[in-house]
């Protein structure tokens, strides 16, 4: 079953339609960068055109970098403040033309698709998704199941939220070398491990493709640390699962 999904990020809009039944894209993904400023109007128009690209017409899953609860955005860290408490649902779906859509945290929407296809399938106890990109978004399981909008990168990490000076971003604005950064994710990653003792820590976002250049630098945790099997289309795919449910 095909579902469109769109993953709305602070540097870049991204979507298209996914196959459910195999847990990938069922073709190459279409992408526009996010308007600046990012205001509510603008995002829209940019979906809109992700959206015409395919000439979709069926349910639209899209995620948002902030907490969302019943289709409205509480928050708005990395994107312009007029979606505080905005009817996000509402704002997309009259966009769209009136299609049906939903919408769901970034990070909650990566981790589902890989709990559900990925590098979490199959694993019970506690399981923490971890997105390193603009900021940080963090997914929450125990035995499978979502603990919402968690939204760890806002924990306070010598004085500042861990993003600040943990994010992809932040290596890429400071110029960090590789060992660099990691020193700085041994020390958030220590935390959230003191936090919730998870068993599997998956990292996701853009920087998941270059795995292999920090992870074996990190200090050993008692989790494992392994990258997204879905890398950045796990949000995408997670956005279509949201949208999947509108079908029935």
């Amino acid at each position: 079953m095909n579902v469109f999904g769109v993953d709305i990020g602070g540097s870049g809009i991204k979507g298209a339609p996914a196959d459910l039944d195999r847990g990938e894209l069922a073709s190459e993904r279409h992408k526009v960068l996010t308007p600046q400023p990012s205001e509510p109007a603008a995002v829209v128009e940019s979906v809109r055109e992700v959206v015409r690209h395919f000439d979709w017409k069926g349910p639209v899953g899209l995620t948002f970098p902030g907490v969302v609860v019943d289709g409205k955005t509480l928050t708005a860290a990395n994107v312009d403040k007029g979606w505080l408490d905005a009817d996000a649902a509402a704002l997309f779906r009259d966009g769209l033309g009136g299609l049906p859509v939903a919408v769901v945290n970034d990070a909650d929407a990566a981790g589902l698709a890989e709990v559900r296809y990925g590098a979490g399938r199959g694993q019970d106890g506690v399981v923490l998704m971890l997105t390193l990109g603009t900021g940080i978004g963090s997914a929450l399981f125990t035995d499978g199941r979502l603990v919402p909008n968690t939204e760890l990168g806002h924990l306070e990490l010598n004085g500042k939220d861990a993003e600040k000076h943990t994010s992809s971003a932040a290596r890429e604005r400071h110029d960090w070398s590789w060992s660099q950064w990691a020193e700085r994710l041994d020390e958030y990653f220590a935390m959230v491990e003191m936090l919730f003792h998870p068993k599997l820590i998956i990292i996701g976002g853009g920087v998941s493709r270059k795995a292999d250049k920090f992870l074996p630098l990190l200090k050993p945790l008692r989790a494992e640390v392994v990258p997204a099997q879905l890398q950045n289309d796990a949000g995408i795919i997670g956005a279509a699962m949201q949208a999947e449910k509108l079908s029935g």
